[in-house]
C-alpha cells in the first residue's frame, strides 16, 4: 500500500513538468514569425505597451502575438496560452487603465461560432525595429 501512495505522489509531482514539456515551439508559427521580423532586430523587452499608441495585433499560430506601433512591432510570447493561439480567432482584451501589461489575460473567441476558445496570459512585448542601412 505504502509503495502505490509513493508512486501515486511521485506521478503527481511530475504532472506540472510535463504539463511545461509540451509548450514546445511550433516550427510553422516561428517560421512565419522570422519572416515578420526580417530585417529588424530586437531591442529591450517592455512590461507595458500604452494603448492609444498601438495600430493593430497580428496572432501567430501557437507562438506570438505581435502588435504594431507605427512602424515598430512590439512581439508578446505569452507567459502560458501560446499553445492556445489561433490566427483565425479574435482577441477579447480587457483593458483595467491605458496600458497592456505583462499580467494581462487576452481571451480568444472563435471567429466562425463567436464562443469562447481559451485565453493567453501576457508575456514581456519586445520590440523590433527596422534596422537602418547606410547609404553613401
Amino acid at each position: 500500500m505504502r509503495a502505490l501512495l509513493t508512486a501515486a505522489s511521485l506521478a503527481l509531482l511530475a504532472l506540472p513538468g510535463a504539463a511545461m514539456a509540451e509548450e514546445k515551439a511550433y516550427p510553422k508559427g516561428e517560421a512565419e514569425l522570422a519572416k515578420m521580423l526580417e530585417g529588424r532586430v530586437a531591442g529591450t523587452p517592455v512590461k507595458c505597451l500604452p494603448t492609444h499608441a498601438m495600430d493593430n495585433s497580428t496572432v501567430i499560430d501557437k507562438t506570438a502575438i505581435v502588435y504594431r506601433s507605427g512602424s515598430k512591432l512590439y512581439v508578446n510570447r505569452p507567459r502560458s496560452g501560446a499553445d492556445q493561439l489561433d490566427d483565425d480567432d479574435i482577441l477579447l482584451t480587457k483593458l483595467y487603465g491605458s496600458q497592456l501589461c505583462n499580467v494581462d489575460k487576452v481571451d480568444l473567441i472563435d471567429r466562425s461560432s463567436r464562443m469562447w476558445s481559451g485565453f493567453a496570459v501576457l508575456g514581456d512585448f519586445v520590440p523590433y525595429t527596422r534596422v537602418k542601412t547606410g547609404s553613401r
